[in-house]
Formats: C-alpha cells, structure tokens, sequence
C-alpha cells in the first residue's frame, strides 16, 4: 500500500497537515472536453439563438416520445433501491472507516443538505405551479376543490423524495467508494465494481465529461429560474427594469459572490451561506403563518402531507396512457425528473464531501426526510396562500393566479404584496432567493472543479483558479440559453443533457448493490468463521505455549505511554509484520510491508498488504492512537495524562481491540487469524451463485 493510501485510514482525515498535501490538478481529457462542449454551445446560443432554440425544441420532442416512461421507471428504481438499501442491514454501514466521525454537526449538516439541492426555483416553483395545476391540471377541470387539494400534492410530488432519493444513491455511492474503499471522491469511482481499472481510462472519462455537462445544464436552469424571478422582484421593489440587460448584471453579481464563497471553501463560506439560508428562509415561512390565515395553513399542511403519502404510489408511475398530456409532462414532471437527475452528480458529490463518517442509514434517511421537511413547510404555506387568494380574492385573485400561470416570476412577489410589510418582506424574499442562488452556484462551481481534477485524497478541492472558471462558465452557459428562449429553452436543455446521465446512475446502483452485497458476504463469513486463537482478545488459555492470564491482566491495566508504545512497535510490530510478509513471498505471493505517520502522534502506522490479482486485496494495519488516561489511574505518580493503543484496522475500518502487549506470536497469530477470514471472504463471494447463501442487502 502506497504511503497515501495508508493515510487513508487515519481516524481523522483532516489530521494531515496541509503542508503534506499534493497539490490537485486538472484532468485535461475531462475538463477540456466538457469545457469545450459547454463553451460552444453557449456561444452558439448567444450567437444563433433562434435556431438553437430551434433545435434544441425538436431534440427533447424525440426524448419524450420515446423516453417518457423510461424516466418515470428509473426514477421509481432510484427511490426504492436507496429506500431498501437504508431499511437493510447495509444501512449499518458506514460512509467511511469504522472509526470515523462525522466532520459537521446535525443542524450544519442539515442546513448544507438542503441549501446545496434546493436553488431559486423552489421560490419560483411554490407560487407558480399550485396556481397552475388548480387552473389548467393535467387531467379534469380546473378551479374545482379537487384540484385545488391536488395542486400543491403536485408541487410536492416534484420536489418531494423521489428526486431527494437520485442525490442519495449519487451521495452515498460516492462516498462509500471514496471513505471506505479509499477510491478518488468521483463518480467513476462508483462504477469500478461493474468495468473494473478499466473506469481510471477513456471509459472514466467519458462518465466524467457526462456528470459535468448534466451538471451544469441542471445549474444553468436553476440560474436562469433564479435571475428572472430577482429580476422581478427587484423590478417590483426598485423598479429595475425587467430584461436580459438587468439579467446579465445579477448573473455577474452571483457569479462574484459564488467565486468569493467558494474560493473561502466549504468549512467558511459554503457553510456559514448555507445557515444563513436557512435562518432567513424559516423566517420568511413564518411570518406568512403568522400574518395569514394561520389556522388554514396548519389544516391545509396536514392535509397535504396526507394526500401526498396517499398518492404517491400511484402518482410515481403514472404516464397518463390514456389521457397523453404531452406538453404538459413535458413542462412538469418529465422536466423534473431529468433536472434532478443533472443535479444528481452535483449534488451527490457535494453531499458526500460533506457526509463521511455517517452511517448509510442515518445519510438516506437525512436525505429523504430533512430537505422535504422545508419542502413541505414552504410549498404548503406558499403554495396554500396563493390557493386561498385565487379562490377568494375575486376578480383581484383570478388576475393573480393569471399572472402566476403565465409569468411565472412574479408569483411570490405578487403574492407577498397581499401581507402586511410588503416591501420589507419582498426585499427579504429577494435575499433569500439570491442566497439561494449563490449556494447553489457556489456548491456547483466547488463540484465542478472536483469533477474536472485529479484529486490526491477524498476530502481535496479542485485548484482555486478552476472553481473560478466554472463559475464564470455556469454563467456564460446561463446567459446563452436566456437569450436562445429563456426558461423554455434551459428546461428542455436539461431533459436533453439528463438523458445520457440517468443511464450512468442505472451503473451506479448496480455497482453499489453489488459491493453491498459482498460486504454483507463478507461479514457472514466473518461471523460463521472460527473464533480467534488470541488468549489476549478472547480470553482463552492461550495460544500453544503462550502466556497465562495473568500477563493478560497486566495488559488490561495497563496504559503505556509514547517511550513504551514506540517500543512494542520496534520491538514486536515491525518484526512479526515482517515475518508475516516474508513468508507468504516465499510462497510466490505478492506482499508488502509498508509504514506511515499515524496522524498526529508520532508514531508510525504499518500496513501489511497481500495482493490477490483482481479480488480484493488484504490489509492489516496497526494504528497507534492516543487517548486520555482514566482518571482512577492518574493518581500514580509515574502516569502519563495520555496512553497510546495500537489498534487493528482492516480495509473497512478499527476492528475495535488494542494489541498492545501481545507477544510476536500473538501479533503474528492475530494476522493470521484475519487473514483466513479474508480468505473465507474470497471463496464465499467468489463461489457458484447456487452454491452461496443467498445474501440480502
């Protein structure tokens, strides 16, 4: 094992000093090929708008006649694999080694979750689709009750746990790979178990190129939703002139606000941006709680939350056979199921970035539920007043849901002018949604530049100069399909882009349900293995000629310092190691033996390494970690305040046991006794399927 990877499994990834670090770099098939593809078709959008609307209109018409009720099964797939996958015994596992914590609290967390997959649009959306689908729904009359209760459940359905269940599949393959099988943090790396070293080639690369091109149509759209509704807003506030002018200059303004946060990184400006979000936007969800018909809203939530659960099995796979609304799956829920899949790559990798340490179980189900908790609260509330205004602001209300169905953007302002303290609270709504907007372009700018470099280590950004550049270039993008037909015309570039990416999820599920699979073999084989040989761990008599109980018991209370502890390692670690190594080369195996700084102690860490070609390979490291003493042994006068354990750590993790104070045979025992559990690993998961217990996931 290379000297990198060793470091790998370091309890704390970040205890590296940063002096260590190799400094990351473009990956030059990626970036200039995405970089080249993205850049011309936003200057031949800026240069041919019209036929590149043109275009691009013929293209998706292709996609929905003959892909409709593909997205509509995948996205399905997509849900119930993570949710199977979070309720099974693999949720246990973690994204990352065994001994790993998370880096961010709940609420940071939390706060990150949703700022970084929820942009401007869901502002944009929550006024202007309720109003839509209770005017013109896609089957029966408008302006009835029905529709009215099915307007917001719609709203919901598309941003409700579906979508949030693409970025769990993407956020946790991503991060298994790359925390717990020490693998670059990209989306290739998630596809290894399916094409194997072939991913780090062409193959790599081209999953690669797709992930950025679908990412940065799916931020393209979100900016462009985001400069139009501020654009309004601030039209309505100061009475800035609604055009492309005004547009251009708010893209130039989020764009140097996006490069500021995102060059600060994510512990200082993604992160503090994202609280902040959060803060405001509850605010803003309260006062129309408090100001409007509070008891109606809290009635209208819980109902809708009901309709939603209700409906969502048959909602999820309903292409509408029978009724074909074609323009209007189109405009909907075709447009979101593809956008959530361009955002997937993003919003995956930026989830994992910010979620090592975290149980499988305790990520999907973060994920699912707390995003679609905002989701619910600012639909139901937002989606709900404009409902009630429409059915009872008579000829006032008909023009404003008029207006919220045909000019989309105006929707939350219009609507905010109907409470009290409208000019205070529209300027709010503008913040938010350009913080919002900023995150989002902040978030994807710090992903994009991950996607597009040779990453040295998971927890490693792309260079700082490249983070700019994509921003500038998500930007440019945006500017050039306002001008090729504007909205229309980015959500149809996302059905378009969305396409080819939602066939390399299909990979990504398949190859997380495979390696899930064989961990779940591996720790059957682990459990029905033979219990160790170890008097020192188990408590038996002993290995054949090995020390008694009471050698034992001097090892359990006993707590060596950093002189003692350096030389067990020089002593017992490094030669039983050693040894191990040696002899398994003498049986023309291929093995190494290799060192590197445990952290912060000064101590080294060896690693035992045994290659098996193709199948996983075996690692054996003893990691030494320091720890407060016990305060009932501090009252010794020769006692250190900080003991030292060198503990087992396997590929996925601490094993849990100290072998401090074990003999060379010992060690060499525990190795051993590893080892042919590994072995047992190898022959169950690589056994005739008949032959094999089935495993479930």
């Amino acid at each position: 094992m290379s000297t990198s990877a060793t470091t790998e499994t370091q309890p704390t990834h970040d205890d590296v000093p940063p002096g260590t670090r190799r400094r990351s770099r473009i990956n030059p098939p990626v970036f200039f090929g995405s970089a080249g593809l993205i850049l011309a078709v936003a200057l031949s959008a800026i240069i041919w708008p019209t036929q590149t609307e043109k275009y691009i209109g013929s293209v998706v018409a292709w996609i929905a006649d003959w892909f409709g009720a593909y997205y509509f099964v995948v996205a399905a797939a997509f849900l119930v694999f993570v949710v199977g996958v979070a309720l099974s015994r693999a949720g246990r596992i973690k994204l990352g080694p065994e001994q790993s914590k998370p880096q961010f609290g709940l609420l940071t967390w939390s706060a990150m979750l949703f700022a970084a997959g929820i942009g401007t649009d869901l502002m944009f959306y929550s006024v202007a689709e309720p109003a839509t689908q209770y005017l013109a729904p896609p089957v029966g009359d408008g302006s009835t009750v029905e529709s009215a209760r099915m307007a917001v459940v719609w709203t919901l359905f598309h941003y409700g746990i579906i979508g949030w269940s693409m970025y769990a599949l993407m956020g946790m393959a991503i991060a298994y790979f790359a925390y717990r099988r020490n693998m670059p943090l990209s989306i290739r790396s998630a596809l290894h178990p399916l094409f194997g070293d072939r991913i780090w080639g062409r193959l790599g690369d081209v999953v690669d190129v797709a992930a950025v091109i679908g990412t940065i149509f799916g931020l393209a759209t979100t900016l462009g939703i985001g400069v139009e509704m501020l654009n309004r807003g601030l039209s309505e506030l100061i009475g800035v002139p609604v055009g492309v002018g005004a547009q251009v200059a708010l893209l130039s303004l989020a764009v140097v606000m996006a490069t500021l946060s995102v060059v600060s990184g994510v512990q200082r400006g993604v992160r503090r941006l994202s609280e902040l979000n959060v803060v405001l936007a509850l605010l803003l969800v309260l006062f129309l709680v408090v100001t409007g018909k509070t008891t109606f809203l809290f009635d209208a939530l819980v109902m809708n939350l009901g309709d939603y659960a209700s409906s969502l099995p048959g909602m999820t796979l309903n292409t509408f056979a029978f009724d074909a609304p074609t323009e209007w799956l189109n405009a909907w829920t075709l447009f979101f199921w593809a956008w959530w899949v361009a955002w997937a790559p993003f919003v995956g990798l930026f989830l994992a970035r910010i979620s090592r340490g975290r149980t499988i179980r305790q990520f999907v189900v973060g994920t699912l539920t707390v995003p679609f908790v905002f989701v619910l609260l600012w639909v139901s509330v937002f989606g709900n007043s404009a409902l009630d205004y429409i059915r009872t602001g008579g000829a006032a209300g008909a023009a404003f849901g008029d207006a919220a169905m045909n000019d989309p953007a105006s929707g939350v302002f219009a609507l905010l002018e109907q409470f009290p303290a409208a000019p205070a609270t529209i300027g709010l709504a503008i913040f938010v949604g350009l913080l919002f907007y900023v995150t989002s372009a902040d978030s994807g700018a710090l992903v994009l530049s991950s996607l597009t470099s040779r990453l040295h280590q998971a927890g490693d950004d792309g260079p700082i100069w490249l983070r700019i550049f994509w921003a500038a270039a998500t930007g440019l993008l945006t500017i050039g399909m306002l001008l090729a037909g504007g909205i229309a015309t980015l959500q149809s570039g996302t059905i378009i882009m969305g396409l080819p990416f939602s066939v390399v999820m299909l990979g990504v599920m398949l190859g997380l349900y495979k390696v899930l699979r064989a961990e779940g073999q591996k720790f059957d084989t682990l459990r029905t293995s033979l219990p160790s040989s170890l008097s020192g761990r188990i408590g038996q008599n002993g290995t054949a000629g090995g020390p008694g109980w009471r050698q034992r018991l001097t090892r359990l209370v006993s707590f060596p310092d950093r002189r003692h502890t350096s030389r067990f390692i020089d002593q017992t670690v490094r030669p039983a190691l050693t040894e191990v190594s040696a002899a398994l080369a003498e049986q023309d195996i291929t093995t190494s033996c290799t060192e590197a700084p445990a952290g912060e102690t000064g101590l080294p860490a060896l690693t035992l390494v045994v290659e098996h070609g193709e199948q996983p390979s075996f690692t054996y490291t003893l990691w030494p970690q320091a720890h407060p003493t016990p305060t009932f042994r501090m009252n010794t006068s020769d006692q250190d305040d900080t003991y030292f354990r060198v503990e087992v750590l396997l590929a996925e993790g601490t094993q849990g046991y100290d072998v401090t104070g074990y003999a060379k045979e010992q060690l060499i025992a525990d190795v051993l006794d590893q080892y042919e559990r590994h072995l047992l690993y190898l022959h169950a998961s690589s056994a005739p399927a008949h032959r094999t217990e089935q495993i479930e996931v």
